[in-house]
């Protein structure tokens, strides 16, 4: 029977030095950087990770996870990561009656599934009820909705038709999972984004995926700091993976990186103009700074349409294309600019 977690188990557990347990020099190559390059530099730190599957014989996913969300006023036990709700560790999945494994950083906002690599990076995964998980969805998350209420019981958790608002107890939890996953998949094979927007699925293309909302997350960040059971968490992953979430051992890097709380640039937030939106015959698109800069016509499927050149402002003919919604991207030096446009007969 499910059994809310008391939350001064929380406090009283795991009473860790934290500093014990990252090793000497791990950080060493983030000394005095910030932004772009403290990104970069955290990623050739944690790349490099040991692998488990999904689901195998051997040592698995499943197996971490009853170590790592261990109930430590019940060991037989794992907390729930959305609901705070304690369950038998042993019953994973059980015919759909017992809990299932939650891709904090929804793995359709990147397409990875379950594969090896981001699919089974425990750094984002955690054990959910299997209802609850299914509300969640691929949500993005931000504040406000109504109160979710599963089948089991009030979860303290909101959702609304475009986003998903966790417990205030995992609010921070959620935030540096997605740092983590923003920065260890940060390359050519998968590369991960922070959006300040929501409904960040339509951006999504093979090989990328944006998630959000940054602003919200880095508030989240901040008004639920780094607690014991996320650093005992932190080092139980890293027996295992070989590899930290950097912003646990140091919340402090989440705000040199993204200081600006903007993620990738976009046009509502006012770096670059995209008008009139919906339109038939024509959109305006204007660059900030005069920048030259490329940019690409996809279709929702990710099927490229043309390509095309903007500098400081033009006028893109679309008469010629099929009614209904398209992506523009654009590429100015180090941003990545990304739209969805309304095409009407």
């Amino acid at each position: 029977m499910k059994t809310k977690l008391l939350l001064i188990g929380l406090a009283i557990a795991f009473s860790i030095n934290i500093s014990a347990q990252i090793p000497d020099e791990y950080y060493t190559a983030t000394k005095y950087l910030s932004g772009e390059n403290l990104k970069t530099a955290l990623h050739n730190i944690i790349k490099n990770h040991i692998e488990f599957p999904y689901t195998s014989s051997s040592t698995d996913v499943w197996d971490i996870l009853k170590e790592t969300d261990r109930d430590t006023l019940n060991t037989d036990n794992v907390i729930l990561f959305y609901s705070g709700w304690s369950v038998n560790a042993e019953q994973e999945y059980n015919s759909a009656k017992g809990w299932s494994r939650e891709h904090v950083w929804a793995k359709s906002h990147g397409d990875f599934g379950t594969k090896k690599g981001a699919g089974t990076d425990v750094h984002h995964l955690k054990p959910c009820d299997i209802s609850v998980n299914s509300a969640r969805s691929n949500k993005d998350f931000d504040f406000g909705g109504s109160i979710y209420i599963d089948g089991d019981g009030v979860t303290e958790c909101k959702s609304d038709h475009d986003s998903w608002e966790p417990r205030d107890a995992v609010k921070g939890d959620v935030a540096r999972m997605l740092f983590y996953m923003a920065v260890r998949y940060d390359d050519s094979e998968l590369d991960l984004e922070l959006a300040d927007r929501v409904e960040n699925y339509d951006l999504n293309e093979y090989g990328k995926g944006f998630h959000g909302k940054l602003s919200t997350l880095l508030e989240w960040h901040k008004t639920d700091p780094v607690d014991s059971f996320e650093i005992n968490r932190n080092n139980i992953i890293y027996t295992y993976q070989q590899n930290r979430n950097p912003f646990i051992d140091h919340p402090e890097y989440a705000n040199k990186i993204w200081s600006n709380a903007t993620g990738i640039p976009l046009n509502e937030k006012g770096e670059i103009k995209i008008y009139p939106n919906p339109a038939n015959s024509y959109v305006t698109i204007e660059i900030p700074n005069h920048e030259k800069t490329m940019g690409s016509l996809y279709s929702i499927n990710g099927d490229k349409i043309f390509e095309f050149e903007v500098y400081n402002k033009m006028r893109l003919q679309i008469d010629n294309i099929k009614p209904g919604k398209y992506l523009i991207k654009m590429v100015a030096k180090d941003k990545v600019y990304k739209s969805s446009i309304i095409i009407t007969e």
